[in-house]
């Protein structure tokens, strides 16, 4: 940290013990800066932030882990069949029945893929994704995912 020298200057612009209905500055009208306060940074910066959390917020602060363990090794079938598009969207509703739970997710495009999802919003769910070797946070657009089954 820099020392902090005191000009004369400036005497007249911050009066011992203040003036013309300003408090004193410093406070106490002594020189030099308060130490930081506990805990804190110090030199103006934030005390780091606590350990295991998420990097520039993502995944949320106080959000859900991802699960310590692959998921399990086998695919699941899907139950409307293997072909043809899908008239129906899926229900945010049917989904949360499968929060921190494994669920393999076919897509209506792209391939089908482990999810673990810890938030599930009107029109969103937001979880962890299997890459086939870790979990990755991601969210989908529930109209976006064909068919889900959880395990």
């Amino acid at each position: 940290m820099y020392p902090y020298q005191y000009d004369p200057r400036f005497q007249n612009l911050f009066p011992p013990g203040g003036g013309q209905g300003f408090p004193a500055f410093p406070p106490g009208g002594g020189q030099g800066f308060p130490p930081p306060p506990p805990g804190g940074g110090g030199q103006g910066f934030p005390p780091p932030p606590p350990p295991g959390g998420g990097g520039q917020g993502f995944p949320p602060q106080g959000g859900a882990q991802p699960p310590s363990s692959p998921p399990p090794a086998f695919t699941p079938t899907p139950k409307l069949g293997s072909g043809g598009p899908s008239l129906y969207a899926v229900d945010p509703g049917a989904i949360s029945g499968c929060l921190y739970r494994y669920t393999y997710i076919w897509p209506r495009n792209g391939r089908p893929y482990w999810f673990y999802p810890t938030f599930v919003g009107r029109r969103s769910v937001a979880g962890y994704r299997w890459t086939g070797s870790f979990w990755v946070y991601a969210g989908v657009d529930v109209n976006q995912i064909r068919e889900f089954q959880c395990v």
